[in-house]
């Protein structure tokens, strides 16, 4: 599933694309109804979370979960016919998009958008994000860190890869209960999450190595796995630990996969 860097880089090209202009929504498929939105000016597009909004007014937001599936492919005009079950079908001045797949494609009201939102948790990548809000939660929790951090309810946005790297990054334990979390180690952790993340919208995929762990400056082979992106201990099962050599250990929690070194995080 997209981690919440790939719904704000896709909000943020929708927004430099379609914002401010009339566009034109469509539903190849026949599976999503446009016609609250078709040949509206789009106010503007946002993530929350693992959420994209296309904002076109008061009355009409459309709702974007991609789910497991979920694609958008973008091209910029001429306008080709569509190919497979495209849901929707946006068509601005230069460019249109066609998104297939996702778990939810819907027209909510600006009422409904903010009900989805509320129940989201904290998105590292937002300006109206609280670490505090946060953590208050998580210092209350028995739950493991590694469950919380993917809890969208507490954490919007992050998923399997940063999880991980994030908790090797710092050395923490992925068992470590929420209420034994100290508040600088949760500083730490977030501040490590937003700038990582931010880094995720700008280049397109997750980088979590630090420079002098690369392949470049290791002699190591880099890494080969379609996701891009080094990373130190995720989908590296069995592998050594970039820093200490120790095999990555890996265990389904919450029926995710967990990854994490056992010596580098005992």
């Amino acid at each position: 599933m997209p981690e919440g860097h790939t719904l704000h880089r896709l909000a943020r090209l929708h927004q430099r694309r379609y914002a401010g202009k009339a566009v034109s929504v469509s539903s190849p498929q026949g599976r999503f109804s446009p016609s609250l939105v078709d040949g509206r000016v789009l106010v503007r597009a946002e993530a929350h979370g693992k959420h994209l909004f296309h904002v076109y007014g008061p009355d009409a937001v459309v709702h974007v979960h991609l789910g497991l599936y979920g694609t958008f492919t973008e091209s910029s005009l001429p306008l080709l016919a569509p190919v497979g079950q495209v849901r929707m079908r946006m068509v601005g001045a230069t460019h249109w998009t066609d998104l297939r797949g996702p778990t939810r494609c819907e027209v909510l009201t600006s009422a409904e958008a903010d009900e989805v939102c509320a129940r989201l948790g904290e998105d590292p990548l937002r300006r109206d994000a609280s670490p505090d809000r946060a953590f208050a939660r998580i210092s209350r929790s028995r739950s493991s860190i590694a469950v919380l951090l993917m809890d969208q309810k507490l954490i919007a946005g992050v998923g399997n890869v940063y999880r991980a790297e994030v908790l090797f990054r710092h050395n923490v334990n992925p068992s470590l209960p929420g209420n034994q979390v100290s508040r600088a180690l949760w500083d730490a952790m977030w501040a490590d999450l937003v700038v990582l993340m931010k880094d995720g919208v700008r280049v397109g995929r997750i980088d979590t190595v630090r420079p002098e762990d690369m392949p470049s400056v290791t002699g190591r082979a880099p890494r080969q796995d379609r996701h891009g992106g080094e990373v130190y201990v995720y989908r590296r099962a069995g592998m050594p630990c970039l820093i200490c050599g120790t095999p990555v250990a890996t265990k389904e929690l919450a029926a995710r996969n967990l990854y994490w070194c056992p010596a580098c995080q005992g």
